[in-house]
C-alpha cells in the first residue's frame, strides 16, 4: 500500500537559503516549460523533454534530473486541465527522486540535491513516519510551509494477508454521532462541533478586527481545526480497526460517495454538514484495516436508519427522532444509529462487496470473505 511519510527537515540558515533559492529555481523552469507547452499546446512529457530539456538546462543551470522531475510536474498538471494555462508558485513544492534524494535513516539524515550541489541535512521525524520510511520507494516531495521545510516521501508498505473473518462489524458513520458500530458503541460528535464553533467564532472576529496582528493570529490558527478533526478520526478508525481484527470480523461501511449532494439540511445546520470529515474517516478506516488484513466491505446506504433491524419492517415513521429508533410493525425501540449500523452488519454478511470507486478496486478494498 503506498503511504506517505512526512519528515521535517533541519537545515542551518545557509543551507535554508540553498534550499529555497533551489526551489524558486525550479519553479522558475516549470513556468518557462509551461509557456512553451500552452503556446504550443504541446502537452506530453516526452514531446516537451525533446523540444526544452538542453534549453532549460542551460538556461535556469539545473541538474539533469531535476529538469526532468519539472518536464513532468509541468505534464501531469496539463493532465488534468488542457484549457487553463498552468503557472507555478515561486515556492511551490519540488519533486525529487532517488537519483537526486537519499535518506540515511539510520542517523536522520537526507542527502539532496542544490543549487550549490549535494547537502547533507538532519530531519526530525515521528515514530510512525520513521516506521514508514524503512519502506520508502519512489519520489518524495519537497514542500516550505510557514518557515519549515518538509520532505513528503512515498512509501509502499506491505499489507498483511486478508485474514478469514467469523463476522461483520456495521460502522455507521454520521454528523451528531461520528461513528456508531453494532456492537453499540459510540464516538460522539459534541468535542469536535464544539471545536468548529469556536474556530469559526475567532475566526470571524479577527477577520472584523483586520490589523497586522490578528492577520499574524489568523495564520496561526491556519490548519489547526482540521489538525484537529483527523487526530480525532485517527482514533476512532484506530479502535474500530483494532476491534475488527480482536474479534475476526470484517468491517461494512455505508458507500456515502456524493452524500452532501444526495442530501439537504437545515439552513442552521448546513456548516456543521459540510465540515463533516466522514469521508476522511472512511479512508482511514480502509487504510487502517488494509494494514492489519482486515477486509473492508461497502454496502448500499438506501433505507439503513429506516429499516428495523429485528424484523426488517421498513418505514419512514419507524426513525421517531435523530436518536430514537420505534419500529411501528414489531414494536422493537433502540437507539436509531445502532439500529443503522446492524444493519450494515446485516448487508454487509450477505451482500458481495460494493465498490464504487475505481481506486478501491485497483487497491483490493472491498474484496472480503466470510469464514464459512
Amino acid at each position: 500500500m503506498k503511504l506517505t511519510a512526512q519528515i521535517r527537515l533541519d537545515p542551518s540558515p545557509e543551507q535554508a537559503d540553498v534550499l529555497l533559492r533551489t526551489m524558486e529555481t525550479a519553479n522558475a523552469a516549470c513556468n518557462a516549460i509551461s509557456e512553451h507547452a500552452w503556446a504550443t499546446r504541446t502537452f506530453l512529457k516526452y514531446a516537451l523533454q525533446k523540444a526544452l530539456y538542453h534549453d532549460i538546462k542551460r538556461q535556469f543551470k539545473l541538474s539533469a534530473q531535476v529538469v526532468v522531475r519539472c518536464l513532468g510536474k509541468v505534464a501531469d498538471a496539463y493532465k488534468l486541465d488542457k484549457d487553463t494555462k498552468r503557472t507555478f508558485r515561486k515556492r511551490g513544492g519540488i519533486v525529487y527522486d532517488s537519483r537526486i534524494l537519499r535518506y540515511y535513516t539510520e542517523r536522520r539524515e537526507v542527502s539532496i540535491w542544490t543549487m550549490t550541489g549535494r547537502e547533507r541535512i538532519p530531519y526530525t521525524v515521528g515514530e510512525h513516519h520513521a516506521r514508514l520510511l524503512a519502506y520508502q520507494q519512489g519520489e518524495s516531495d519537497l514542500i516550505y510551509r510557514k518557515g519549515r521545510f518538509y520532505l513528503l516521501a512515498t512509501c509502499d508498505v506491505p499489507e498483511e494477508d486478508e485474514e478469514a473473518v467469523d463476522g461483520v462489524l456495521g460502522v455507521d458513520l454520521g454528523i451528531a454521532q461520528i461513528a456508531t458500530d453494532s456492537d453499540g458503541d459510540s464516538f460522539s460528535g459534541e468535542q469536535v462541533e464544539s471545536k468548529r464553533k469556536w474556530y469559526a467564532e475567532r475566526r470571524g472576529t479577527l477577520q472584523a478586527v483586520g490589523t497586522r496582528s490578528a492577520r499574524r493570529r489568523l495564520r496561526q490558527l491556519s490548519g489547526r481545526e482540521r489538525r484537529f478533526r483527523a487526530d480525532v478520526n485517527h482514533q476512532i478508525s484506530k479502535h474500530l480497526v483494532r476491534k475488527a481484527k480482536d474479534t475476526k470480523r470484517a468491517i461494512a461501511l455505508e458507500d456515502l460517495t456524493g452524500i452532501r449532494k444526495r442530501t439537504t439540511v437545515r439552513k442552521s445546520q448546513r456548516a456543521r454538514h459540510h465540515s463533516w470529515s466522514f469521508y476522511q474517516l472512511r479512508q482511514f478506516i480502509e487504510y487502517k484495516a488494509k494494514l492489519a488484513g482486515i477486509p473492508i466491505i461497502l454496502v448500499d446506504p438506501a433505507y439503513t436508519s429506516r429499516t428495523c433491524s429485528q424484523c426488517g419492517h421498513c418505514e419512514k415513521a419507524n426513525r421517531k427522532s435523530q436518536a430514537r429508533f420505534a419500529c411501528q410493525a414489531c414494536g422493537h425501540t433502540m437507539n436509531a444509529d445502532v439500529n443503522a449500523a446492524k444493519n450494515i452488519a446485516a448487508r454487509g454478511a450477505v451482500m458481495r462487496p460494493m465498490v464504487s470507486r475505481s481506486d478501491h478496486a485497483s487497491t483490493g478494498v472491498g474484496r472480503g470473505k466470510l469464514a464459512a
